[in-house]
């Protein structure tokens, strides 16, 4: 019973997907399934991360074929936090899309592919093969590229050609790189190939490979100098959309960095150093592109990019406790950055508008609201003790360490850009007095809504803003996890025991 604990994570949204396809006429009826649904996914998170967390990582291969022949799937901690944190951002999305997302959108199939969206992000999570790694990214794109088109405008469709283009170019990388590494090892379960690729003599062909995931997976992590499709893409698509883009599908890109390069490349001081060059030119272009922005989605893409270059940063360093930074980080930013994209919708309901320009007066009309959003907005900063601030001084202090401060430096002008743009954000939507604006025929203003609707776009936004305020507030527990995660990632061996047992003791 255990050991299948693994799977159900992906189970529950598949029966999900499935569900909502038979309740295709009953706009109704799909949305209580997601919503009871969603419930359930993150239950079985909650499970298993606890499992994983009292009895150590779990396993188990497909079909019973043993590994490396199989395939495997694992849920060690760093696995079930991802998995937990999907469930999380899961269910905050499904409420807010049911109180946004307009009817006919709903009829062409949103909540279906919603869930195999999040199908898809679970199983990235939790295999253990490099292919069906592969495979899973190609759900997840198949998935977001009819959730960013679905509607047809013409914004989306614009931005959903770039989007679709640099996913499939960096899957076709990624793929030959795979091709690449079975050539070479024979091998494509992620253990086995820990042992192969450390034994290869020739370290400049594991180089080029490696560098040929660093690619694939950097551009779907969207770091410099590959982000450029992101802030082109994101901003289009409803916000229910751009929260769960901006909160959990560039962190499938960091993730895969951060497993296949603590697990498989281990110890190469030259990607070390590419890592870290790009982590800190991530930090510092994605902070410069928000400073010139004007409408709120592309600011808030732009601090996506930006703040992509902390959990890369973590990487390069490749100590526990920087490793250990990156997921604290990976932590708060799922959570925040889903929740800004939220806060953008909300504003939008209020004023018809996301352009900086012609908006204002919120706080004096709406002052509670206003209060709840300051909470994402100012835990996106790091202002203390908010989550945002305690990861940022692990990584600062890993970099003092080894005497980088042009590192320091790139962090410290990420968070003081971020700070200005927030503080702008504040200060010209919020606390300026508000223009009265053209009123939108036929737009369904906030003020306008059923009470019934009105709860669900601020209950998830006062939801993922509790979970931010727990994060800052019980940062020591977060830095438990952190911790742990780092100590497996650099100490792999039991990830590969549990995977292949105990072969390294066989004579």
């Amino acid at each position: 019973m255990t050991q299948h604990i693994v799977l159900y994570p992906i189970i529950v949204h598949l029966l999900l997907a499935i569900l909502l396809l038979f309740a295709w006429n009953s706009i109704k009826l799909q949305k209580v399934i997601s919503a009871v649904g969603s419930i359930l996914s993150l239950l079985v998170a909650v499970w298993l991360f606890t499992t994983v967390w009292n009895e150590g990582t779990q396993t188990i291969q497909s079909g019973n074929w043993k590994a490396p022949f199989g395939i495997t799937f694992v849920a060690d901690t760093f696995a079930a936090t991802m998995v937990l944190l999907t469930g999380i951002s899961g269910i905050a999305v499904s409420y807010f899309s049911v109180g946004t997302i307009l009817k006919a959108r709903m009829k062409f199939g949103y909540l279906p592919i919603l869930h195999f969206l999040l199908l898809g992000l679970n199983g990235a999570f939790l295999t253990g093969d490099i292919f069906n790694l592969y495979v899973w990214f190609e759900i997840i794109i198949i998935s977001s590229f009819v959730l960013i088109t679905l509607g047809g405008e013409k914004k989306q469709l614009e931005g959903a050609v770039k989007y679709f283009t640099l996913n499939i170019f960096a899957s076709v990388i990624f793929l030959t790189a795979v091709a690449v590494l079975y050539g070479l090892t024979g091998s494509l379960n992620m253990a086995d190939l820990s042992l192969k690729v450390a034994a290869i003599e020739n370290r400049g062909l594991v180089e080029v490979t490696a560098i040929l995931f660093l690619i694939g997976f950097g551009i779907k992590a969207a770091i410099f100098p590959l982000y450029f499709w992101l802030p082109a893409s994101y901003h289009t698509p409803p916000p229910a959309v751009s929260a769960l883009f901006g909160g959990l599908l560039t962190k499938v890109g960091v993730y895969a960095l951060i497993r296949v390069f603590t697990l498989i490349f281990v110890g190469d001081a030259f990607l070390e150093t590419i890592i870290l060059t790009l982590a800190g030119l991530t930090l510092f272009v994605g902070a410069v592109g928000a400073l010139v922005q004007n409408n709120i989605a592309k600011i808030f893409s732009y601090l996506i990019i930006s703040h992509i270059g902390f959990m890369i940063l973590g990487l390069g360093l490749y100590t526990e406790a920087a490793i250990a930074g990156a997921i604290f980080y990976i932590i708060h930013d799922i959570v925040v950055k889903t929740n800004l994209f939220m806060v953008s919708g909300l504003i939008y309901r209020l004023k018809g508008t996301l352009s900086m320009k012609t908006l204002g007066g919120i706080y004096a009309k709406h002052p509670l609201l206003s209060l709840l959003m300051l909470i994402p907005l100012f835990s996106v900063v790091g202002i203390p003790p908010l989550s945002g601030f305690w990861p940022k001084l692990s990584l600062i202090t890993e970099s003092f360490k080894i005497e980088n401060f042009w590192l320091i430096g790139a962090i410290i002008f990420a968070t003081f850009i971020t700070l200005f743009v927030i503080a702008r954000i504040w200060s010209e939507v919020f606390w300026k007095e508000g223009k009265e604006l053209p009123v939108i025929q036929n737009f369904r203003y906030f003020h306008l809504l059923k009470l019934e609707k009105k709860i669900q776009i601020i209950g998830p936004i006062a939801f993922l803003a509790f979970i931010s305020l727990y994060i800052g507030f019980g940062a020591e527990n977060i830095q438990q996890v952190a911790e742990r995660v780092g100590s497996e990632l650099l100490n792999n061996q039991n990830y590969i025991e549990s995977v292949l047992g105990k072969i390294n003791e066989q004579p």
